[in-house]
């Protein structure tokens, strides 16, 4: 008797132990996988980022955000931002040689705030990976190859980095074209960056780009546009299908349109400064049934309707949004989009509401 209860006692507690041991297995499986669900592949190349990233383009700016004034209150605000974005799980940052400059009447240069946060930052916690995107301006007086490489050295500098994770030209040149691919390229075979990209980039460009490219062994990794649930002029323009045929990652930039589709702005509350021009209260009262929906089915997911907005983006498959925080608030609702996915009914609800309102323009260049 003895024997047998020890027996059962003993396999009781082996049959206990292997299930711990599946259960610490299984638990192992879900992390590793739950980490791979958080990166992505850019395009083609090696580099691996996080879904959803996020834009520096108003830190420092004066010509277009932030009522044209800059204080330390602000500069706080930013870091904030970032310390936000990275402790909810978003690790790369898209800035550009020209956002907060001096030639775009900036008060200071987002590279050289984002490079100081990531200095701050790596005190604390030296183990962190933060991937960093910038941007060549494809100015008239810049020419060949050599033009790009030296300006990708200035945002090294700015940055106070040795390379970046990925580098794109922020616009397509009125000329020279060829010579600023060939900077890109060049730029990758000497170790500066890690992966090359476009940005406003038409169907036609981008081929050409791609081919260029792939006669040097690189691939063309992304192609940043204008894209959110109420600019779907990517989808039209056939910039969208060719980034999906030929495998290069679509990065959204303005994906919650500049803040109206975070609800907060109505027919009598429009946005401030020239966003307002833009965003006029007529639209606004058009988007409204729009608005109404992205809210309510957000409630159905305990969700805010940026939250719904970005996600829509996410659901449309090889595409990487990202946002503008100007805040922790920002930054940590951001974070919020990621981990769940709105039902492929939901999404074609959503893009049918919003076709019925006209879509408002977008990046000068995209016509050139």
């Amino acid at each position: 008797m003895a024997l047998q209860f020890s027996s059962a006692c003993n396999f009781a507690f082996s049959q206990r132990r292997v299930e711990q041991i599946r259960a610490v297995a299984s638990n192992d499986f879900l992390n590793v996988k739950t980490e791979e669900d958080k990166l992505v592949k850019l395009g083609g190349s090696d580099l691996k980022l996080t879904k959803l990233g996020i834009g520096a383009w108003s830190w420092g700016d004066t010509s277009y955000w932030n009522n044209f004034e800059w204080d330390d209150r602000k500069m706080k605000a930013c870091k904030n931002a970032f310390d936000a974005s990275i402790d909810s799980g978003i690790t790369w940052f898209d800035t550009a040689e020209v956002y907060g400059s001096r030639f775009s009447f900036g008060a200071i240069n987002s590279e050289t705030l984002l490079g100081r946060f990531i200095k701050e930052r790596k005190k604390k916690y030296p183990e962190e990976e933060i991937a960093v995107a910038t941007k060549f301006a494809a100015l008239p007086w810049r020419l060949g190859r050599e033009s790009v490489l030296s300006a990708l050295k200035d945002s090294l500098s700015r940055l106070e980095l040795d390379s970046v994770e990925l580098y794109q030209l922020h616009w397509p040149g009125i000329w020279g074209n060829e010579g600023y691919i060939d900077g890109l390229a060049d730029a990758v075979e000497q170790g500066l960056v890690k992966a090359v990209g476009v940005s406003n980039y038409s169907e036609k460009r981008l081929r050409e780009a791609y081919k260029q490219l792939k006669k040097r062994g690189i691939p063309l990794a992304s192609n940043q546009v204008n894209y959110s649930l109420i600019y779907r002029i990517p989808e039209e323009n056939g910039v969208k299908a060719t980034c999906d045929e030929l495998g290069i990652s679509l990065i959204a930039y303005s994906p919650i349109a500049q803040g109206v589709l975070t609800g907060k702005y109505t027919p009598q509350n429009i946005p401030t400064g020239p966003r307002g021009n833009i965003y006029t209260a007529e639209f606004l009262t058009e988007l409204q049934p729009l608005i109404n929906r992205i809210k309510e089915i957000g409630e159905s997911y305990n969700k805010t309707p940026t939250q719904v907005a970005l996600n829509w983006l996410i659901a449309q498959d090889n595409v990487l949004p990202i946002p503008g925080a100007k805040n922790a608030e920002q930054a940590k609702e951001f974070g919020g989009a990621l981990g769940w996915r709105l039902t492929s009914d939901e999404v074609d609800e959503l893009r049918d509401l919003a076709s019925k309102s006209k879509p408002v323009i977008g990046f000068p260049v995209e016509k050139l």
